[in-house]
């Protein structure tokens, strides 16, 4: 049976996993510079079939199948960049892009403030991460911590198609590395993108949002949360709470104006995401918006995320993974005060 192809024109109904597949698409249109590279992202199309007819329509010199080397993919990317190319490179899962921590970390991130602003390196690294899928602790990991630590590199992640196909060509036209975090999990998850709308009619690539007003307490998320602060959200106005919703879709800068002003007239805020909490991003949220937001505030900020142990079996992954439950146990704390 044959595909259905999707008209690559006007308002669809897509899944964040083919927003991405057309947002690459539409930069490799753009851009001759623009590269892909990774570990069967050519004639397979990529694990999760992100980057699926691309090489069909774009030929082997553009879309290139790596060998099962992290290291040498980005640091082959390194070389292109700085010759003038804009390679994407795919880690298949988030834990294999760990053989590549050097490269990324002592490198890419490093190589424009080690030669003043000489050299600019447009590298992109797409690590499909976060749990969720029922698989084991290297293909479940939240690895953002690391890498929004390092000084150098731009991190950012959607949560929603629209936003992954305008964030994926704006990360391809940034001239800083951008490691694009793309949740897994939520690949099937369908949305409206307007194909037609130029990626300049879109939201910055590095600027939080409020998605759904609030009154009563604050609740931040990204990525693979996001689908739990909406439900969420739906089961406390049920009980008569109203919660204001905000998606980071940037964690390397933050954004975090949208969030004190929010703060500012709930009071109140819970931070969930599933990577654990020791040092994670909402250790950093918390510690930013109490600085800012310290007369406003009626409770401490509360943090729900993934527990401080290796990421567990497939069979225990729910009881990890931040829910409605404990999302809505937090915000019940925070009224405690």
């Amino acid at each position: 049976m044959a595909k259905q192809q999707i008209p690559l024109t006007g308002a669809q109904q897509l899944t964040i996993g083919k927003a991405l597949n057309l947002g690459l698409r539409r930069a490799l249109e753009d851009d001759p510079k623009v590269l892909l590279m990774g570990e069967d992202v050519g004639r397979l199309g990529g694990v999760f079939r992100i980057t699926d007819g691309l090489q069909k329509d774009f030929g082997e010199d553009r879309v290139l199948d790596s060998p099962l080397a992290e290291s040498g993919i980005v640091g082959t990317a390194i070389g292109l960049a700085m010759r003038g190319y804009r390679p994407v490179c795919e880690m298949q899962f988030d834990g294999f892009s760990y053989p590549a921590f050097d490269q990324v970390t002592n490198q890419l991130a490093k190589m424009h403030y080690r030669s003043r602003g000489r050299i600019t390196l447009p590298v992109v690294i797409r690590i499909p991460y976060g749990g969720g899928i029922g698989s084991v602790e290297h293909h479940s990991e939240s690895p953002e911590t690391y890498y929004a630590h390092t000084a150098g590199l731009k991190v950012v992640t959607p949560a929603t198609p629209r936003d992954a196909y305008f964030m994926v060509q704006q990360a391809v036209r940034c001239d800083d590395p951008v490691v694009f975090l793309e949740p897994k999990a939520r690949y099937y998850e369908k949305g409206e993108v307007d194909l037609d709308a130029p990626v300049a009619s879109a939201e910055p690539l590095f600027a939080s949002r409020v998605f759904r007003a609030g009154t009563d307490c604050t609740v931040v998320g990204y990525g693979p949360t996001i689908r739990v602060l909406r439900e969420s959200a739906d089961a406390a106005a049920e009980d008569g709470r109203s919660l204001e919703l905000v998606d980071l879709r940037s964690l390397s800068p933050l954004d975090l104006d949208p969030v004190y002003e929010s703060v500012r007239r709930t009071g109140r805020l819970v931070v969930v995401h599933e990577a654990p909490t020791n040092l994670g991003p909402s250790a950093e949220i918390a510690a930013r918006v109490t600085s800012e937001c310290f007369y406003s505030l009626e409770a401490p900020v509360q943090r729900v995320g993934g527990f401080n142990t290796p990421y567990p079996a497939s069979k225990l992954e729910e009881h990890f993974l931040p829910d409605l439950d404990r999302v809505l146990d937090a915000v019940d704390r925070t009224f405690a005060y």
